[in-house]
C-alpha cells in the first residue's frame, strides 16, 4: 500500500521531532531555521522516535510508561497512547505505514503495532532488543539484541525467520537504501567499538569497523555511500565510507550523542547530544560543525520528515524515482519535477505500475534510538538502571 506524500514544499519545515526525557516532551525543529517551533508532552522518559512516510504521524516510545505517543504533525497534539508493554524504546514505522515495530530493552520482544486500529501483536526474539530496522519491501523487521546476534523478524508472520551472530553485543541498527547491508553498532565494557556489515542476503557478518567509544545509533546516507555513527562514549560521530568500510572522518559534537539522522536532501546530519542538552548539526559536504540548537531538552531520540522539499529538490538530492513512487508519488507528479520518463519506466518496471520490487525505507535512516548506559553495570539492564539514576538526580 503506497502512502500519501505530499507533492510541493510546505511553507516552512521540513521539521525534526525530538524527545526529550528530562522534561518529558518532544520538541519540534523546523530545520530550514533550526528553530523549535512547538513542544509537545509527551508520556514519562520519552526516548525514540519514528516518522510515517508521508510524515503525518510521529510515533514516540515512552520507556518508563510502557506506551507508544501517536502525534497527529498537521496540529502537533498526541492523537493516540498505545500500550506496548515494558520498556518500549527502538522504534521503526514500515514503508507503507501500516506497521510500527517497538524494541522493549528488559523483555527481549518486539511490539508490533497495527496502525489501523492501534492494535498490538508481540514478537518474542529472545533477548533484549533496543533497535528495529526493516527491509525497503517491508516483509523483514532486523531488531539488534543486546547480546550477540541480531534477530531477522518475517513480518507477514509475525515470526523469527533467523538470526545473525555478530562479534559483540548489538544496540543500533540501519539497513542500506537497498536493503543489502545491515549496519550494527556493538560495543562492550572492556572497550571494544564497532559497526558490524551483515549481507542481508547471505546473514553473515562481511566486515567489521573500528568506530569511536561506545557506538550507540547509525545513519546511512540515500545513496549509501557513507553510514553516520553516534559515538555515545567519545562525544563524536565516526563517517564510514561503505565501499571500503573504513572510517574517513571524525566529527567532535556536544556530550553524549546518541540518536544521527540525515535531512531529507542529505546535506546536513542532526546529531542529538543529551549530555549538552543540545542538537549538533553537521555539513556532510565538509564533516564539519556548521551550527548548534539549544532548546530541545536532553534528547535521545530525533526524526525528521521527509516533506517539506520538492520533487524537484529530491531529485537533486539523489532520491530515486523508484523511492518516490513508493512513497505515493505519481507519474505526473515526477514528470513536472524534472525525472525523465525512461527514469520513472525503469522504476515500475515492465508492466508499467508500482510493484513490490525493493525500495528505499524513507526513514529506515532516521534513526531508532537509544538511552544512556553505563560501562560499569550489568550490559542487560544498564539503560534502565542509567535511566533511573538521572531521574533521581
Amino acid at each position: 500500500m503506497a502512502t500519501a506524500f505530499p507533492a510541493v514544499a510546505s511553507a516552512a519545515g521540513p521539521f525534526a521531532y525530538v524527545p526529550s526525557y528530562g522534561s518529558d516532551t518532544v520538541s519540534v525543529v523546523d530545520i530550514s531555521t533550526n528553530t523549535i517551533v512547538a513542544t509537545i508532552p509527551g508520556g514519562s522518559y520519552p526516548s525514540a522516535v519514528a516518522l510515517s512516510a508521508d510524515g503525518s504521524r510521529a510515533y514516540v516510545t515512552n520507556n518508563a510508561s510502557g506506551t507508544v505517543s501517536v502525534i497527529n504533525t498537521a496540529t502537533n497534539s498526541v492523537v493516540a497512547t498505545v500500550g506496548v508493554g515494558q520498556s518500549p524504546y527502538g522504534v521503526v514505522v514500515s514503508p507503507d505505514g501500516s506497521r510500527v515495530f517497538v524494541g522493549s530493552n528488559t523483555t527481549g520482544t518486539v511490539a508490533v503495532i497495527n496502525t489501523a486500529n492501534n492494535s498490538v501483536a508481540t514478537v518474542a526474539v529472545g533477548t533484549p532488543a533496543t533497535f528495529v530496522a526493516v527491509s525497503p519491501d517491508g516483509s523483514l523487521a532486523y531488531v539488534a539484541n543486546n547480546t550477540n546476534q541480531v534477530s531477522v523478524i518475517n513480518t507477514a508472520t509475525n515470526s523469527v525467520a533467523a538470526t545473525v551472530q555478530v562479534p559483540q553485543g548489538a544496540y543500533g541498527i540501519a539497513l542500506s537504501p537497498d536493503g543489502s547491508r545491515a549496519y550494527v553498532s556493538s560495543y562492550t565494557l572492556f572497550g571494544s567499538n564497532t559497526i558490524s556489515v551483515i549481507d542481508t542476503a547471505t546473514k553473515n557478518v562481511v566486515a567489521t569497523v573500528q568506530v569511536g567509544q561506545t557506538p550507540f545509533h547509525v545513519a546511512v546516507s540515500l545513496d549509501g555511500s557513507r553510514a553516520y555513527v553516534a559515538n555515545l562514549g567519545a562525544n563524536s560521530v565516526s563517517v564510514i565510507d561503505t565501499a571500503t568500510n573504513t572510517v574517513v572522518a571524525t566529527v567532535a559534537v556536544g556530550q553524549s550523542p546518541f540518536e544521527v539522522a540525515l535531512s531529507p536532501d542529505g546535506k546536513r546530519l542532526y546529531v542529538a547530544t543529551a549530555g549538552s542538552a543540545t542538537i549538533t548539526v553537521i555539513d556532510t559536504a565538509t564533516n564539519q560543525v556548521i551550527a548548534t540548537i539549544t532548546g530541545a531538552g536532553a534528547a535521545q531520540g530525533l526524526a525528521i520528515q521527509y516533506s517539506g522539499y520538492t520533487v524537484s529538490e529530491l531529485r537533486a538530492a539523489g532520491v530515486s524515482a523508484r523511492t518516490l513512487l513508493d512513497a505515493g508519488f505519481t507519474r505526473d507528479q515526477l514528470l513536472a519535477g524534472g525525472y525523465t520518463a525512461a527514469e520513472i519506466d525503469a522504476a515500475l518496471g515492465t508492466g508499467g505500475s508500482v510493484h513490490a520490487a525493493p525500495a528505499f525505507p524513507i526513514w529506515a535512516m532516521m534513526l531508532l534510538t537509544t538511552t544512556l548506559a553505563t560501562l560499569v553495570v550489568r550490559r542487560a539492564s544498564c539503560v534502565r538502571r542509567a535511566a533511573r539514576s538521572r531521574r533521581q538526580a
